[in-house]
């Protein structure tokens, strides 16, 4: 039996996985797991081209673009280690990163671990986090009200809710998905990914229920490189990394995708408490966007548009609210 299944989801990232591979392969211990790709990507013609350079991978069509949860739980499904490891084909493997990590966490009281994320330049990038009261740290992107919340956590001594630079072993509540390490049994028992879930915060609620299993670690001294969201950009053709930008359609899907997460992991007290701080932010946004550019000596209209964006955005939301609300299974797919 292979020592690990690594699980990579392509959408528009062949490059990436071959890029991907070839830094595993430069270790051994990379022919002792079992590689498994799913494709969401119904276009997608290279494949023969990543078989014929890494005769072991497997590949698994999904026939539609199933997001990031059904895929991983398609390859969940279809692996054969007892530790699987959820990758993202934008990660160069250093250090024989995901060896180092399967070793530490099989002989671990840990059910899920991380190794620290870095961006090409060295830099740490954020990798395992903390949980905050009703998901509050999910209102700090927003573009006016986030900064005014942050200055206000910060002056009530509000503990920071994720980790750049990792210690050890730094035990944390969830995990960056890029590089999300679990072992088995903690899955049989925690279940799979929600499939409600298109993309974004999914690693999160699955976290939540992972964690009642036992602890969730990141090694710190161990580390590997992630691109960060170069495939979603690509697709969306957009630009920006993290989850900042909550106009256009990838900030519709981030919308849509934390207030499910609140849902399923608060309850509906605090999904309620952020949809009506969204919808506060409509006309903050707007008034202080153009009083902000005016000081400034701009056009004060130049964020209007992204304003606008915003409000449909959260108008979408409240279509969906009643279906969120529901509980009731639905594929939050919005691009």
């Amino acid at each position: 039996m292979k020592t690990l299944s690594v699980i990579i989801v392509n959408y528009n990232s062949v490059q990436d996985i071959l890029n991907c591979l070839k830094s595993a392969y430069q270790f051994s211990a990379a022919h002792s797991f079992e590689w498994i790709i799913v494709n969401n990507d119904i276009k997608e013609k290279r494949k023969e081209e990543v078989v014929a350079a890494f005769p072991e991978v497997r590949w698994i069509d999904m026939g539609y673009n199933a997001g990031f949860a059904r895929a991983n739980n398609t390859g969940i499904r279809n692996a054969g280690a007892n530790t699987i490891l959820l990758l993202n084909p934008d990660t160069i493997i250093q250090e024989d990163a995901i060896n180092q990590c399967q070793k530490r966490l099989a002989s671990s009281p840990f059910v899920g671990a991380s190794v620290q994320l870095k961006n090409p330049d060295g830099s740490n990038q954020i990798t395992g986090n903390y949980v905050m009261t009703g998901g509050l740290n999910h209102l700090l992107p927003l573009p006016y009200l986030g900064s005014l919340l942050r200055k206000i956590a910060f002056a009530l001594g509000t503990k920071k809710t994720n980790i750049i630079a990792a210690g050890t072993e730094e035990k944390v509540d969830w995990i960056n998905g890029a590089f999300l390490m679990v072992k088995k049994q903690a899955i049989e028992k925690a279940g799979l990914l929600d499939e409600d879930f298109f993309l974004y915060f999914e690693e999160a609620e699955w976290c939540s229920r992972l964690n009642k299993q036992g602890d969730l670690c990141v090694f710190g001294d161990i580390s590997t490189i992630h691109l960060q969201g170069e495939s979603v950009n690509t697709a969306l053709q957009t630009e920006g990394k993290g989850y900042s930008n909550l106009s256009g359609r990838k900030g519709l899907q981030l919308i849509v995708s934390q207030h499910l997460r609140i849902r399923k992991q608060f309850g509906v007290f605090w999904f309620s408490i952020h949809l009506l701080v969204h919808t506060f932010e409509i006309p903050i946004f707007f008034v202080l966007s153009f009083l902000e550019n005016l000081f400034r000596l701009r056009n004060p209209f130049r964020d209007w548009l992204t304003a606008l964006s915003f409000t449909k955005n959260v108008g979408t939301l409240w279509l969906l609210t009643p279906r969120i609300l529901s509980g009731k299974p639905y594929f939050y797919r919005m691009f």
